[in-house]
């Protein structure tokens, strides 16, 4: 604000007025702060308004794919806690390209009151685009970022997806993974239970899925099979890829799950509705957008964000016919 008012040779107040569309202020003098305004790219901060003024919140959502099931219903939890305290929201769908993802960052820096969703940038990018705007980071655990976050416990759920599995028998499980560019915390916690009962499994049972979708579990499983065909069962890393999974083992004569036995993660309603339905670790997604929002209202407020158990979400085994 201070450098458009030196370059168009007014007050800050009169930058304020014209950028406000106050009545109060000549039309020239308009003219000359908005051409200094589009000269140097200045865009206000709703957030840094906000801190003076009272008025209706907007957060921002960040999602990385619209067209999987999952995050729609993230979505919905979020839309529906920051109705019920007046806010607005604007979703944005990264498709899981990082160009998106810093461009939503850099359009939402100046539009919203704060952001929250799947961000795959570290710390310091974050902090460079967003500066103490309140940030909540959704699936980190608080270890992993020095913001606010809600976790979720990986390591609980494939506790007891990895225990079904053994006590039916399996000792060879694969995993379809889908984590880029690092392993994350669904394949460390597979390999940790993995060992925790002794299984012959390590980093060569693990195939990863090129994308999220029911299309990339099938490549990732016919992958799977030629490098180990002595699998008896396989972890997806969410309910797309697994669902994948069977199709592509239906296709090479395996029966599902009496030759395969297939564990999914997330627990979309889809998955009650493919044949065999599909055993999976299920995620409270409504409860995860609505914590975020939780977590926003707090740091708005000054006050802590939750940590540990408060913050976190259990996947709870739901078993069906697939394992």
């Amino acid at each position: 604000m201070h450098d458009v008012a030196e370059l168009a040779g007014v007050s800050r107040q009169t930058v304020s007025r014209a950028v406000n569309d106050k009545g109060e202020i000549d039309p020239g003098t308009k003219a000359r702060v908005l051409e200094a305004v589009r000269t140097l790219d200045y865009r206000p901060s709703r957030f840094a308004r906000g801190l003076v003024r009272k008025g209706t919140v907007t957060a921002g959502l960040v999602i990385p794919d619209l067209m999987n099931p999952f995050y729609p219903e993230v979505a919905a939890g979020v839309l529906e806690a920051a109705e019920e305290r007046g806010w607005q929201v604007v979703v944005w769908d990264t498709r899981t390209d990082g160009a998106r993802e810093r461009e939503a960052l850099t359009v939402l820096s100046h539009q919203v009151d704060a952001v929250m969703g799947y961000l795959r940038n570290d710390d310091e990018v974050l902090g460079r685009y967003l500066g103490g705007m309140p940030l909540v980071l959704l699936e980190r655990g608080p270890e992993q970022t020095r913001f606010a976050a809600v976790g979720v416990d990986a390591d609980a759920g494939l506790e007891q997806g990895i225990a079904h599995l053994v006590r039916a028998g399996h000792r060879r499980i694969g995993m379809l993974d889908g984590d880029r560019p690092v392993p994350g915390a669904r394949r460390t916690a597979f390999l940790a239970e993995a060992r925790r009962h002794g299984l012959p499994v390590d980093d060569s049972w693990i195939v990863m899925s090129d994308q999220h979708s029911v299309a990339g579990g099938e490549v990732a499983m016919d992958r799977l099979l030629d490098a180990r065909p002595q699998v008896t069962a396989v972890f997806g890393f969410n309910d797309l890829i697994a669902v994948g999974a069977m199709r592509a083992a239906r296709r090479r004569g395996r029966r599902v799950p009496e030759d395969l036995a297939v564990l999914g993660f997330d627990g979309l309603a889809l998955s009650e509705l493919v044949e065999p339905a599909l055993t999976t670790l299920h995620l409270d997604k409504r409860r995860l957008g609505r914590l975020a929002v939780e977590q926003v209202a707090r740091l708005r407020s000054g006050e802590e964000p939750l940590t540990g158990p408060d913050a976190w979400l259990v996947p709870e085994l739901v078993v069906r016919a697939s394992a």
